[in-house]
C-alpha cells in the first residue's frame, strides 16, 4: 500500500465521526471529549482533535491517529485499519491482486506525458536555455528544477501537440485538461502554454493533474500567469499548490504559511519553510480554506502589503474565519515579498522575526484604519465600522467573534450593542430568498428595473398592476395602511404614489403622470402578464410590502441573540414578542411568518 495512498485516507477521514461510533463525544472548546471506548472509562477523559487528527485518553494514556484508534479499538492490523478508515471517507484503495480501471486515467496520462516533457524541455541544452536562465535568476538551479519538476513550454504553437500525438495520446483527452486550445481562426488545436516556465500541481497522491505556467515573452498583451482549466481530475478553486509536500509539516507545525504565487512558495520551500502552500493565482477560496483546517488551525497570510495585496489578504483571512481557522496577517517590510525576503541577506531570519510578528486579521485591519485616521472623526469611525463587518460577520468560533466585537467596540468607540446589531444586519438574506409560491403568486419579471428585481420587488409591481387593472385595489390597499413610503424600487415608489393618491377613480395616467413616470405607467399598463387568482396575489404582496420591515427586523433579532449579551438580549426578546404580537393581531398566520423570517 502506497504512502501517497495512507496520507489520502488520513486527509479525507472524520476521526470525530469514527471515534463517535465508539462513544459519546461532546464538543469542548476545540476538541471533543467523552468516555474512553478503549478502557471503558466513565468520565470525559477521552480528547479528540479534528483540526490535528489525533486522539488522546488521559486516563489510560492511549492516544494516536485515526488509524490507531482503529487498530487498537477494533484489534485490526495496520492495512485492514486504513481500508476501514477508507470506506468511511469514500476513498477507494485497490486490493494487491485487483487493478481498478480508472475513468480518467486518459487524462492522467495525457497530464503526466506533458509533465515529463516540459521537464525535459527545460533540461535540453539549447530548448530549455530560456527556461534555465530566468530560474537562475531567481535562485533556483537545475537540481532544485528537477526536485520540483519544473519544466519549460517552449514558443511554438504546435510542439507538445505534435510529441503528444507522436506517443498515441488523444487529442481529446489533451483539449480536456487544457493542454490544447482551439480557436476559430486556427484550423488545428495549439498548444496552451508557450514560452513560460510551467509549475506542475499535483495532488494529494503526488500526481499531475494541471499546470501552471509563467510567461517569459515580457510581452503586454500576454497574462504573466496562466492555469490549467478546470477538468474530471482537476479543481483550481479547491487545490492548492505545495500542499502535497506541504501537508506532514503543517501537521507538525500545526501551523500553514499562505503567500500569493509560485515562486513565493518554491522559494519558501527551498530556504526551509515546508509548511507553505498557495492558491493558483487567485483569492483563497471558502474550499480551499476548509481543507486547510483539516491539517492546522492556525494560518499566516504572507501577501504582499500594497493595497491590492491587503484586499486579497483580508479576503482569504475572511475565508479561513469562515472555516474555522485561526488567521493570521504577517506584514513584509516595505517593497518586499517573501520570494525576495528569502533570497536576501539574513532572509530565513528575517522572515522568521515577521513571522513571530503576526497579528489576528481584526487587529491588522484596526491597525490599518488608525494609522489611516479613520478612528479619529465620527465619519471616520461609520466607514471603520463597514470595514470591519466582513471579519465579524465571518467569524464562525462563538468565542472568537464575541471577543473580535467586543474588540472592535473598544477600538473604534461604538456600542458593543450597536456593533451586534450591524453584524446580524449585515448577515440578512435577500429577499429573493423570500419568491412567492403557488400558481396565484408566480414571479412577474417586471421590465422596469429588471436587472435588481427580487420577491420584494415583485410584489410591488404586481400590486400596481393590479391597482391599474382594477381600481378597487387602490382602495383596499389604502384602507389595510399600505403607503408609496413602502415601495423600495425608487421608480415602483413614485407610481404607487400616484395611484394611491387616486383612491380608487377612473384612472387617468396622463392626468397623474408626467414625462418618465408616464412612460413606466403606461408600459405596466399594457403589460399582458397573466395574475391567476388576483385576490389571491393582491393579499399576499400587500402583506409582503406592508409587514416587510417587521419580518426581516425579526430575521434580524435572530441574528442579534447569537451575539448580544445578558441585558442586551433581554431587550431584543421584548422587542421579538412585540413584535410577534403585532403580526398575531394583523392575522399573519404563524406559517407565513415563519416562511419569510424565520421562526419567531
Amino acid at each position: 500500500m502506497r504512502d501517497e495512498v495512507i496520507e489520502e485516507v488520513r486527509s479525507r477521514a472524520d476521526l470525530v465521526e469514527i471515534c463517535s461510533e465508539h462513544t459519546s463525544l461532546k464538543r469542548s472548546g476545540k476538541t471533543y471529549r467523552g468516555p474512553c471506548p478503549l478502557h471503558g472509562g466513565e468520565g470525559p477523559n477521552f480528547s479528540v482533535d479534528p483540526a490535528r487528527g489525533i486522539f488522546k485518553c488521559f486516563v489510560c494514556g492511549e492516544g494516536g491517529d485515526v488509524f490507531s484508534f482503529v487498530m487498537k479499538r477494533l484489534g485490526l492490523d495496520f492495512p485492514s485499519a486504513v481500508r476501514y478508515v477508507a470506506e468511511r471517507a469514500g476513498v477507494e484503495v485497490p486490493e494487491d491482486d485487483e487493478r481498478r480501471e480508472d475513468p480518467h486515467a486518459a487524462l492522467r496520462e495525457a497530464v503526466a506525458f506533458a509533465a515529463e516533457w516540459f521537464a525535459a524541455r527545460l533540461a535540453d541544452p539549447e530548448a530549455g536555455a530560456r527556461g534555465r536562465a530566468y530560474l537562475e535568476s531567481r535562485g533556483f538551479d537545475a537540481e532544485a528544477a528537477r526536485l520540483y519538476r519544473l519544466g519549460y513550454a517552449p514558443d511554438g504553437w504546435r510542439a507538445l501537440r505534435e510529441a503528444a500525438l507522436a506517443r498515441g495520446l488523444e487529442e481529446s483527452s489533451l483539449l480536456e485538461v487544457g493542454l490544447l486550445a482551439t480557436s476559430e481562426r486556427a484550423d488545428e488545436s495549439y498548444d496552451r502554454f508557450r514560452d513560460r516556465i510551467t509549475f506542475p500541481i499535483e495532488d494529494l497522491r503526488d500526481r499531475p493533474v494541471g499546470f501552471g505556467g509563467r510567461d517569459l515573452s515580457g510581452r503586454d498583451d500576454v497574462p504573466k500567469y496562466i492555469n490549467s482549466p478546470d477538468s474530471p481530475i482537476f479543481s483550481k478553486g479547491r487545490t492548492l499548490y505545495l500542499l502535497n509536500r506541504a501537508r506532514h509539516a503543517i501537521r507538525r507545525q500545526e501551523a500553514a504559511l499562505v503567500v500569493e504565487g509560485y515562486m513565493d512558495a518554491l522559494s519558501l520551500h527551498a530556504s526551509g519553510f515546508e509548511n507553505v502552500v498557495a492558491p493558483l493565482g487567485t483569492a483563497l477560496t471558502t474550499d480551499q480554506a476548509a481543507t486547510l483546517v483539516k491539517y492546522a488551525r492556525k494560518v499566516f497570510l504572507l501577501y504582499d502589503s500594497d493595497r491590492a495585496g491587503l484586499r486579497a489578504t483580508f479576503r482569504a483571512a475572511d475565508a479561513l474565519l469562515a472555516a474555522g481557522a485561526e488567521p493570521m496577517v504577517v506584514t513584509l517590510p516595505e517593497g518586499e515579498d517573501p520570494d525576495s525576503l528569502v533570497r536576501g541577506k539574513k532572509g530565513t531570519g528575517r522572515l522568521q522575526a515577521c513571522l513571530g510578528d503576526a497579528v489576528d486579521a481584526l487587529e491588522r485591519k484596526l491597525q490599518i484604519l488608525e494609522r489611516r485616521g479613520y478612528l479619529e472623526t465620527i465619519d471616520g469611525r461609520r466607514r471603520a465600522v463597514d470595514a470591519l463587518l466582513s471579519t465579524l460577520r465571518a467569524v464562525r468560533d462563538p468565542a472568537l467573534r464575541d471577543l473580535y466585537i467586543s474588540r472592535a467596540a473598544e477600538r473604534t468607540g461604538v456600542r458593543r450593542e450597536t456593533l451586534v446589531h450591524e453584524v446580524a444586519r449585515a448577515g440578512a438574506p435577500r429577499e429573493a430568498r423570500a419568491a412567492p409560491r403557488g400558481r396565484g403568486a408566480a414571479a412577474v419579471r417586471p421590465r422596469i428595473g429588471a436587472a435588481a428585481v427580487d420577491a420584494g420587488r415583485v410584489s410591488e409591481r404586481n400590486l400596481l398592476l393590479l391597482f391599474l387593472r382594477d381600481p378597487t385595489y387602490v382602495a383596499r390597499a389604502r384602507e389595510a395602511g399600505l403607503e408609496a413610503s413602502g415601495f423600495r424600487d425608487d421608480r415602483l415608489r413614485a407610481l404607487a404614489a400616484g395611484l394611491l393618491e387616486a383612491q380608487g377613480r377612473d384612472l387617468d395616467l396622463a392626468g397623474l403622470f408626467t414625462g418618465e413616470e408616464l412612460d413606466a405607467a403606461r408600459e405596466l399598463a399594457s403589460d399582458a402578464t397573466d395574475l391567476a387568482n388576483a385576490d389571491e396575489v393582491f393579499e399576499h404582496s400587500l402583506r409582503r410590502v406592508l409587514y416587510r420591515t417587521r419580518l426581516e427586523r425579526l430575521d434580524e433579532i435572530d441574528r442579534e441573540l447569537e451575539l448580544a449579551e445578558a441585558e442586551q438580549a433581554r431587550e431584543l426578546l421584548l422587542e421579538k414578542e412585540a413584535l410577534a404580537r403585532e403580526l398575531r393581531e394583523a392575522r399573519i398566520p404563524v406559517s407565513w411568518v415563519r416562511r419569510f423570517a424565520g421562526a419567531p
